[in-house]
């Protein structure tokens, strides 16, 4: 006779405290302090007892702070090195082309803050006022806040636990005097993680306008975005659309075109009609944007003859439309 095993429940991100060991059962679980994972937590007591647990302290504060800031865009990827935060830089600096738009970027890849290098300022500091921290500022109208500017030098290794991540994403939300921000652009790490059920946790009340999700055309890329989409239709993002990133090379001396990525299951496209979300744009290969990115300088302002700058900025005017925004 076989021996079958019971489906485990998964438990709802959401109810799984930030300082939660892994393997927990949720605050809503039956089995809430008394599983074997709940052995050694700080919430056992209460998870046992059945007395829910207060709300975060943080939330108040992080709703004040973020009832100045019109939209917030997460942007996601599945796998890392498909160029999101790259993205995530150009997409800054394009909203920030309109003087009269205020924009923020957010890095919250806490064990990989690349943000403050792609733009340039990876030697700034963060400074504090009455007010709070205040975003290290690229231009008048585009502030950056990473916790790369907090590091002694580039070269340590952040090495946190989930409730330390968890607490840095929270004062980024509640601490920072970003003052009044059309858009808000939050740029996380691959997967679906500590710091990504954090974002949502906090931003739950203020709400998250949607998530722009970044692939590479290889399958390899695309598995992890099918999870990517997944997460965010299980706890109620709305997702915006695809962008295939080093989608295709055109040689600039003959002028001939090669997948170096070669799409072998249809690519984001395909992807796109299977799970019903629209393919924003395809941006291709550009040797220019991995140099712009390490001088932090604007790939857009320095090659705007670039088919990938064309891409760009019609993504941008398609996300702009999406969100009901001139």
């Amino acid at each position: 006779m076989l021996a079958v095993q019971k489906p485990v429940q998964v438990p709802n991100p959401l109810s799984v405290p930030s300082n939660a060991p892994e393997h927990c059962p949720g605050t809503e679980s039956e089995l809430a302090g008394k599983a074997d994972a709940c052995n050694g937590c700080a919430n056992q007591e209460i998870c046992a007892s059945s007395t829910p647990k207060g709300p975060d302290p943080a939330l108040p504060f992080i709703r004040e702070r973020m009832n100045s800031v019109k939209r917030k865009i997460l942007v996601l990827s599945g796998k890392g090195g498909v160029g999101k935060s790259t993205f995530t830089a150009q997409l800054g600096w394009a909203f920030a082309a309109d003087e009269q738009l205020q924009t923020g970027i957010m890095d919250v890849d806490i064990c990989g803050p690349s943000i403050p290098t792609i733009l340039g300022i990876a030697s700034e500091q963060v400074h504090s006022s009455s007010s709070g921290w205040s975003p290290v500022y690229v231009q008048d109208n585009l502030g950056v806040m990473s916790v790369g500017f907090m590091l002694p030098s580039s070269r340590d290794a952040i090495m946190w636990r989930g409730p330390k991540k968890n607490g840095l994403i929270a004062q980024f939300l509640k601490d920072v005097d970003w003052g009044d921000l059309d858009y808000l652009v939050i740029d996380t790490p691959p997967g679906t993680s500590d710091e990504h059920l954090s974002v949502v946790q906090y931003l739950k009340e203020s709400g998250i306008d949607g998530a722009v999700l970044v692939t590479t055309p290889q399958e390899v890329a695309l598995q992890d975005v099918r999870r990517e989409i997944d997460f965010c239709r299980k706890v109620g993002i709305r997702v915006l659309g695809l962008v295939e990133n080093m989608s295709g090379f055109v040689c600039p001396g003959c002028k001939t075109e090669s997948q170096i990525f070669r799409p072998s299951t249809g690519g984001a496209e395909r992807l796109a009609r299977e799970t019903g979300v629209e393919l924003l744009g395809k941006v291709p290969l550009d040797p220019r944007i991995g140099k712009s990115a390490d001088y932090g300088v604007s790939f857009l302002d320095e090659y705007p003859e670039s088919p990938a700058s064309t891409a760009y900025l019609d993504i941008i005017e398609r996300l702009k439309e999406i969100l009901g925004d001139p």
